[in-house]
């Protein structure tokens, strides 16, 4: 076995770690994407019942955004487990109580139902901006591409960028419009 086989094989064992950049991605679809680096369906040597999976840091996770109208259609449920302790949450409330909460959420129920999901979970670490502990930082080797592109934000007017943008020539005194 040469040099190159034996450290691909062991990639192939090892817990890599990824980052994800959740801005303004819809948290319901990149779910999918990190349940599937947690659990190590990427891998060739996956199979359900082994625990392959990798770590996943997903940071700026008060930055994402959900389609239309749905931060105020979303609703979250929990029960205390006492009588009368039933409660509904809307999704702009969660996200102010807890920034990472909709995300972690959203890959719980990813996941599917079975006794790894909660040992898979905590292989996931959430952060609402882009500070992370220098400890986990050292780690991370890779990056999960976003699905969604991030829009670049529009020039300052004051920018040279944005005076030298070729103008429209306006209308001429003497036309009129029919």
């Amino acid at each position: 076995m040469s040099a190159l086989q034996r450290v691909t094989q062991w990639q192939t064992f090892a817990r890599t770690w990824h980052l994800f950049d959740a801005r303004w991605q819809n948290p319901f679809e990149c779910s999918s994407l990190i349940a599937k680096h947690l659990q190590g369906r990427h891998k060739p040597i996956y199979h359900p019942l082994n625990d392959c999976g990798d770590m996943v840091v997903a940071i700026n996770t008060r930055h994402i955004a959900l389609a239309s109208d749905e931060w105020i259609k979303r609703v979250y449920f929990h029960h205390t487990g006492y009588p009368g302790g039933a409660t509904w949450t809307l999704a702009w409330e969660l996200h102010d109580k807890d920034p990472t909460m909709i995300l972690k959420k959203a890959v719980y129920s990813a996941i599917k139902n079975n006794l790894q999901r909660r040992t898979t979970m905590q292989r996931l670490f959430l952060y609402p901006d882009d500070k992370i502990p220098d400890d986990i930082l050292a780690n991370i080797t890779n990056q999960i591409r976003s699905p969604r592109p991030v829009p670049t934000p529009l020039p300052d007017p004051a920018s040279e960028e944005f005076q030298s943008f070729p103008r429209i020539a306006p209308f001429p005194e003497d036309y009129v419009l029919k």
